[in-house]
Formats: structure tokens, C-alpha cells, sequence
């Protein structure tokens, strides 16, 4: 059984510079001439941690995190002017020129693992290898069944309190009402539809381990901004095409390929793995069957840990 690596500290960090007001954090840690792996986290909103390191053996691999735009150390935070998924493409591709990088071990999971089949799509030849946990697909039918009709089914207490969030005239589109209300002129308004979209997304993505966190004033204020954010993407439809992902993947069938998913992810129901092992067959599919959504637990350490010592040993 795989466990995580060592703690370790960065090495390097920097602030890349963008065409806007973002300045987007990034750090290297590990080998600097060790296989380079960029780390692409989830949300869009959450940001990188330092455990997020360990899943990369320091000894073989350059890792590099960063925090995409609005999001953990990056600034300004919150931001969602010049914030959209081609934005963030966009500065993965400036971090790879500027760490001088010729090809990478794209790593993401849940949006991560979106950002990186959309990011391999345009710069095919700068990716090494794939490991996508969790997969989204950015479809509408993905929202739907968190924001719409599917997970409430599985948590109805917890939905109810979402939907009640919203004024009542407002619940027929849920995400629009949330939206609504987050960029509205009601402070209390705003904070009490984050607080229960993040009690939500904590309780689908946790299940039973979920704990509701009591939060101060200065996390209050920045837990609208990440929800905010978070329904900047769900409202502009990830800012692709219908079925975009999933479209495209024609291209990407020689590139070595890891897709690791739990059984009892409710964020992203199973049917999104397996629909994207039907268009990328030559993918090493695991499918983990005791394991949910987020990347923590032994099964799904496991699993990632082991994937990326087989890159490693290639």
C-alpha cells in the first residue's frame, strides 16, 4: 500500500506575471532536475496545499503548483475579470516557458483533471503524461446532477437547506439564484448562500467525514469570494462547448494516460471515468471501488501514489 511522501518545503516560488492584474503563484519543490509534474487543483476555487506535493516522489520528480488565478496565494484574490479557463491554460503555458520546460506530467483532479485534458488538447507535444482523478467533463449534465437534480437525492436534508438559501422565486434555476444573490447588493444575503453552497459541496464531496467548520469574519468574507468564483465558472458553463471535453480527446489516445475514480464519488458520478475511458481506450482505467471524490483516504493514496511511481519509473 502506497502512502504519501515526506513533507517537503518548496524550493522556489514565484509570482508569474500575466497580461491583466493577476499575478499567479507558483512553486517548485522536489528534484529541479527531476521529471517536471504540474499539479493542477480543483474547484475552480480551492487552490494548492502543501500535501499536495506528496503524491510525487521528491527524489525523481521537479513538482510544480500553482494557484490559479483568484485562487489560495494568488492575487488579487477573488478576481474574476480576465479569469476564464483559456486564461488559465494560458498561464500554464507561461509557466512552462518561463521554468523552461519542454514537456510535463500534467497531474489534476475533479476541475484539475478538466484543466488538463483541455490544456493537452492545445499543446499536446508539451505533455508527457496524464493522470486525471475524479473526472469532469464541464458538461451541463455534470452540473445538473450537482445543481440540479441528482446529489439531492442522495443528501435531500443538506439540499433543502441550498435551496432555501435563495427567495423562493428564485429556485427554479438554482445556480442563477445563488448567483443572483452573491452579486447582489445584500451582505447577509450573500454570506448566508456561500455558507450553504460550501456546506454543499463539502458535504457530497466528504459524505459521512463532512464537519461543518465554524468560520470569523475575515473567512466569511473570503468564502463568498471563492463561491463566488466557483459560480463564476458554473454560470458561464466552464466557458466551453457542450460536450467540449469529451470532443476532443481524439487527439490525445497515444498520450500515456492514468484515469483513477471511486466508486462513491458524488461530485462526479462514475459515468464521467467511464465515458472518458471510452474515448481514450489505450487510458490505464482504475476504478476504486470504496473511495469517493476527494483525494484523500488509503484506496485513493494508493492509487495516485502508485501512478505517479509508474511515471516515474518509465
Amino acid at each position: 500500500m502506497k502512502i504519501l511522501y515526506p513533507e517537503i518545503p518548496p524550493y522556489h516560488t514565484f509570482f508569474l506575471e500575466t497580461s491583466s492584474k493577476h499575478q499567479v503563484y507558483v512553486e517548485q519543490s522536489g528534484n529541479p532536475d527531476g521529471i517536471p509534474v504540474i499539479f493542477l487543483h480543483g474547484g475552480p476555487c480551492s487552490g494548492t496545499r502543501p500535501d499536495h506535493r506528496r503524491f510525487f516522489n521528491p527524489k525523481r520528480y521537479r513538482i510544480i503548483l500553482f494557484d490559479q488565478r483568484g485562487c489560495g496565494l494568488s492575487l488579487p484574490f477573488g478576481e474574476l475579470e480576465n479569469n476564464t479557463t483559456q486564461d488559465l491554460i494560458d498561464d500554464m503555458e507561461r509557466i512552462r516557458h518561463q521554468l523552461e520546460i519542454a514537456k510535463w506530467l500534467v497531474f489534476g483532479g475533479s476541475w484539475g483533471g478538466a484543466l488538463a485534458l483541455l490544456y493537452a488538447q492545445q499543446h499536446k507535444s508539451k505533455v508527457s503524461g496524464l493522470i486525471i482523478r475524479g473526472v469532469f467533463l464541464a458538461r451541463q449534465q455534470d452540473l445538473n446532477w450537482f445543481a440540479k437534480e441528482g446529489a439531492g437525492k442522495i443528501y435531500p436534508e443538506q439540499w433543502q437547506r441550498l435551496v432555501e438559501s435563495i427567495p423562493e422565486q428564485g429556485r427554479g434555476n438554482l445556480v442563477q439564484g445563488l448567483c443572483d444573490a452573491l452579486w447582489g447588493d445584500d451582505e447577509v444575503a450573500q454570506r448566508r448562500v456561500a455558507k450553504e453552497w460550501m456546506a454543499w459541496s463539502g458535504q457530497v464531496a466528504l459524505g459521512s467525514d463532512y464537519q461543518p467548520s465554524p468560520k470569523g469574519e475575515h473567512a466569511t468574507e473570503l468564502m463568498v469570494k471563492q463561491v463566488s468564483m466557483e459560480l463564476h465558472y458554473a454560470r458561464h458553463r466552464y466557458f466551453l462547448m457542450e460536450n467540449q471535453i469529451l470532443d476532443n480527446c481524439g487527439n490525445l489516445v497515444n498520450i500515456p494516460t492514468v484515469i483513477i475514480h471511486g466508486r462513491y464519488d458524488f461530485v462526479c458520478p462514475m459515468e464521467a471515468g467511464y465515458s472518458l475511458h471510452k474515448v481514450l481506450p489505450n487510458a490505464e482505467y482504475i476504478v476504486l471501488p470504496n473511495a469517493g471524490h476527494v483525494a484523500q483516504g488509503k484506496e485513493m493514496i494508493d492509487a495516485l501514489v502508485a501512478a505517479t511511481d509508474r511515471f516515474a519509473n518509465n
